[in-house]
């Protein structure tokens, strides 16, 4: 009988410590202050990639010489292609048809096969980071 007893006033101990725990457990709250320009940066580096601005990326060439030109050809690619963003990049004296903003040399080869069949004078380049 007696072991009896300090078995049974071993599990009480033993229940009353961890419900202690339980109803004594602390409880917190996480306050973040976040300056109000961060989701415009955000947005600005997103649109910044998009136009290929910060990437170390690939990109393909359609043309290189005058202004006149440079708007039709970019005018033809947007009327023929839409998957990949298109812009007129100015280098003194030329303009620059580019396309695109490829991650990597596979991904910028598959899109000049498509787009050879169009612009046969395309080519893939590596653009250097502009600042």
């Amino acid at each position: 009988m007696n072991s009896t007893i300090y078995r049974n006033l071993f599990i009480f101990s033993f229940l009353a410590l961890f419900a202690s725990e339980a109803t004594f457990g602390q409880s917190g709250s996480v306050t973040i202050n976040q300056d109000g320009k961060i989701p415009q940066l955000l947005e600005l580096k997103k649109s910044l990639e998009k136009d290929n601005k910060l990437s170390d990326g690939y990109t393909i060439q359609l043309y290189y010489g005058e202004l006149n030109r440079a708007n039709s050809i970019i005018k033809k690619y947007r009327g023929l292609y839409g998957t990949w963003p298109a812009s007129i990049e100015y280098e003194t004296p030329n303009y620059k048809v580019w396309v695109g903003n490829f991650s990597s040399r596979l991904d910028a080869d598959r899109a000049l096969l498509a787009i050879q069949d169009n612009f046969s004078s395309a080519f893939i380049l590596k653009p250097e980071r502009r600042k």
